[in-house]
């Protein structure tokens, strides 16, 4: 294993002295990815329906550098993974999720199956006991091919069948929602409260915040979100501090969990927003050629010196969120360790220590 990220003086000072004394001594990453081949590129020819930049942070993923990524990136602390698959699809999904299944057992972590909607009840229920998964995770590029990006609703990539069979065994549901309207779409919203009202069981995580990353990609949702009582939430990817206060404001901190998304999260990067629109602000060369990107941007000189982790970013952004509500001690852990641990341990279906 080659050297997995340079931890640079900055980055050092960074961690100490804004996250060190912040974060729980124990903490538990209920999003994150690991794979061992390179398909993306393959994946994205047959699939036009994802960003391209993640793609750039790393070609590969194996569980030993995930491993020791948070070694690095987190000094003092422990930090337990729950982790599934890359970008998959039909061709991939079968092999994906078998390194995941056999990482997850080696290394006693708890683990996700990528899931196809074509997959009958029956079919999902086997794979997720066999392999010892505690939910699974579906993605918008599995929705079927005639159907345009930007009209995808949530149930043509998670249908009523799959879910049924979810809710029967109480399992976790990974859900990055799809659409333009992000968070704030309406049909988003109303699929979204759907599943909570059809399927009390199924432990709901909504991804990335709904991937708002911008406060215009809110839109109402806080609002219509308020009387919700079970989906979680994540932080994954997301650096918005007023996002974040948002949602802190809306469902408080039992239903809050810490993502990562790493690899991604190893870029460095500062993230800004532009028009209502993510910008990601990145050194000049370091992730090749991404002037065709519009959520990338590149900076040289000292500006490019000083940026620091996606992860950091991330971080101190709840951070001050987090400071601004006055959450407790005890609330931020939670938020770290203690609801990801609550919500694993109600699968029953992971045997391995938290």
């Amino acid at each position: 294993m080659g050297q997995v990220l340079e931890i640079k003086d900055l980055d050092r000072d960074f961690y100490n002295s804004r996250l060190r004394g912040f974060l729980p001594e124990k903490i538990i990453d209920v999003h994150s990815h690991i794979w061992e081949t390179n398909d993306r590129d393959e994946i994205n020819r047959r699939q036009q329906r994802v960003v391209k930049w993640p793609s750039m942070v790393a070609d590969v993923n194996p569980v030993e550098e995930h491993l020791e990524s948070y070694r690095l990136l987190f000094p003092g602390k422990q930090v337990t993974p729950v982790v599934f698959s890359n970008l998959s699809d039909a061709a991939t999904v079968d092999a994906s999720n078998e390194y995941v299944r056999r990482a997850a057992r080696k290394h006693g972590l708890p683990s996700l199956l990528y899931t196809l909607p074509t997959w009958s009840g029956g079919e999902l229920a086997r794979r997720v006991r066999q392999g010892g998964f505690v939910g699974i995770k579906v993605y918008l590029n599995l929705a079927p091919a005639y159907l345009p990006r930007a009209e995808i609703r949530i149930f043509d990539y998670l249908p009523h069948h799959l879910l049924e069979v979810v809710d029967q065994n109480g399992w976790i549901v990974m859900l990055h929602i799809p659409r333009d309207g992000r968070l704030g779409d309406p049909v988003n919203l109303a699929q979204m409260l759907e599943i909570e009202e059809r399927y009390p069981n199924v432990r709901l995580i909504i991804a990335h915040v709904g991937r708002a990353y911008c406060p215009e990609d809110v839109g109402e949702a806080f609002e219509a979100l308020a009387g919700t009582q079970r989906m979680f939430f994540d932080i994954s990817a997301n650096c918005n501090a007023e996002v974040f206060d948002g949602l802190i404001r809306c469902v408080g901190p039992k239903r809050i969990l810490f993502g990562s998304d790493l690899p991604i999260l190893r870029m460095r990067t500062r993230r800004i927003c532009e028009n209502g629109k993510y910008v990601n602000l990145v050194p000049e060369g370091l992730y090749g050629d991404v002037s065709a990107d519009p959520h990338m941007r590149e900076l040289s000189g000292a500006e490019a010196d000083e940026l620091t982790f996606f992860m950091y970013e991330e971080l101190d952004a709840f951070r001050r969120a987090a400071e601004k509500n006055g959450l407790t001690q005890d609330d931020v852990r939670d938020i770290f360790y203690g609801n990801a641990r609550a919500l694993i341990a109600g699968t029953g279906a992971f045997d391995g220590g938290l």
